[in-house]
């Protein structure tokens, strides 16, 4: 999705450029009278320049000669046209302010900066320069118009404008400050101010999907309408991009309804009008303990149920229902696709190899702090015999370390700090509340250089994937931002790195010289 919002911002930047020919025909109507013939030719040499480089030196030489200028404003308003020419963001935004310290509500200035700064916004989701490039969106939205602009030429300004600046608000209200209401709010308004056609491409579309995902967070969610905006933004998606947003259409779908029947005639209602009719409805599904015993009633073989619906079955079902899915599961093996949401290094994995011998022994001792793998003190190399007895005194749990046999004569010790547990969201939910519902006990803790990284997305082979075999589950009641989930506790778990695919040998063909 990212790259979808990403790719359609760096279009509307050249959408805005239609409002620079209205400008620059007004201040040439303006009567301005240059009197010192020096200023003159120096301010004609410099708008007369056709190469864009040379044409933005000239204007910033007459700027440094003449800084008082009664043409600044009209030379300052070149400049921002040219240093978009030229692609130069970053002259181009600071031509833009010294604009705007000459003319206050620009609106030329304005836009051009919230442009730029939502760019750089989605690109590094700094919550500073997402938080000003709406304070400068809302500046725009109250500017007032000018007394030398007619209502027509207004209007042009503000019906490409107003949409840029709700969009740069919404974007603000849902990245930086997590506000989803607030974002649901602006973005409707942005979307009321196109023409329909308007709405099937580009920006329009991508807020619409951003208004759907905004009202499937917990903070501000509304199923119905968040099916609704995803069956309007899948209908006029690029292929690549359908295939993105269509999982989150029937999750959610069947998530409210309990089944994907009826979601066709959803999508052909959606492609005929950007926001839902009045008195459109889904129906809503069975309760969840009702959708759990259809389930377990009308599926053959439980084991193919997907990792989520195992979950949901666990969470929301009676006892018995429950117990007939657990009585299914335990002990049996699976793999735990998800988001890392922590795996502490908890152990030391330790290797002694005492004077006299050549076969190792292994441990494991306890850290007395557990932390991040990056966190933990680096142990020193095998060969630093004394540095590493020093380093289980401080880091490793006493108990432990007294187990060590012949640690005062070892000639070798090896030291890794090492992973025991890891925590994994797998079901939406879990993901976007950044919870843990599988808890993974390794059947070996697994050193810190071959651990996930929090964050990390574990898949199926030939991916990296983590697999385990069910132990215990707790259902967790659910709570008014977030649904009923269980907590499940895995046992013996292993990783199994992602293959790579072999290199291609070919065969090369030897002829004999003739």
């Amino acid at each position: 999705m990212k790259k979808l919002v990403i790719a359609s911002m760096m279009a509307l930047a050249g959408t805005a450029l239609v409002i620079a020919p209205t400008l620059r025909a007004q201040e040439a109507n303006q009567q301005i009278t240059i009197q010192n013939p020096a200023e003159f030719n120096a301010y004609q040499n410099a708008i007369t320049q056709t190469d864009p480089a040379q044409k933005a030196a000239a204007l910033e030489s007459f700027l440094q000669a003449y800084p008082q200028s009664v043409v600044k404003k009209a030379v300052v308003n070149q400049l921002v046209d040219v240093y978009q020419q030229l692609n130069d963001q970053d002259k181009e935004l600071s031509a833009c302010s010294r604009l705007l310290q000459i003319d206050p509500n620009n609106m030329k200035a304005i836009l051009y900066s919230v442009i730029i700064k939502k760019q750089q916004c989605l690109k590094t989701t700094d919550a500073q320069t997402c938080d000003d490039a709406a304070a400068l969106a809302q500046k725009g939205l109250a500017a007032a118009k000018p007394a030398d602009i007619s209502d027509a030429d207004w209007k042009t300004q503000t019906n490409v404008a107003y949409p840029i600046f709700d969009s740069t608000i919404g974007l603000d209200d849902a990245l930086s400050k997590k506000d989803f209401k607030g974002a649901i709010d602006v973005y409707t308004k942005e979307l009321m101010l196109y023409p329909p056609d308007a709405t099937k491409s580009g920006q329009a579309l991508v807020d619409t999907l951003n208004l759907a995902e905004a009202y499937a967070k917990p903070e501000a969610r509304d199923e119905v309408k968040a099916v609704w905006f995803y069956a309007r933004a899948w209908n006029f998606a690029p292929p690549a991009y359908k295939a993105q947003i269509e999982p989150k259409l029937e999750y959610w779908y069947k998530r409210y309804h309990g089944g994907l029947d009826g979601l066709d005639a959803v999508k052909t209602a959606a492609a005929q009008t950007l926001f839902p009719p009045a008195g459109f409805t889904i129906k809503p599904a069975p309760t969840p303990p009702e959708i759990v015993h259809n389930v377990l009633a009308t599926t053959p073989d439980l084991t193919k149920l997907n990792l989520e619906d195992k979950e949901f079955i666990l969470a929301n079902g009676t006892p018995d229902d429950a117990q007939k899915l657990w009585s299914v599961l335990q002990n049996q093996i699976t793999p735990v696709p998800g988001i890392v949401i922590d795996d502490p290094a908890a152990v030391l994995k330790v290797s002694v190899t005492v004077a006299g011998t050549v076969k190792p022994k292994e441990y494991v001792v306890k850290l007395n702090t557990p932390a991040a793998c990056s966190a933990v003190p680096a142990p020193p190399s095998d060969l630093k015999v004394k540095e590493a007895q020093d380093y289980l005194q401080t880091n490793g749990a006493s108990a432990d370390v007294a187990t060590i046999e012949g640690l005062s004569r070892a000639r070798k010790i090896l030291i890794e700090p090492a992973v025991p547990v890891i925590k994994v969201a797998v079901t939406q939910d879990a993901k976007d509340n950044k919870t843990a519902d599988f808890i993974v006990n390794m059947k070996e803790p697994v050193s810190c250089k071959d651990a996930p990284a929090q964050g990390f997305e574990l898949k199926l082979q030939p991916a990296e994937e983590l697999d385990a075999t069910y132990a215990t589950y707790t259902p967790v009641k659910a709570t008014a931002t977030r649904a009923a989930t269980a907590q499940i506790v895995l046992n013996g778990g292993f990783l199994q790195m992602e293959k790579k695919p072999a290199p291609v040998h070919r065969r090369v063909e030897h002829r004999r010289a003739r």
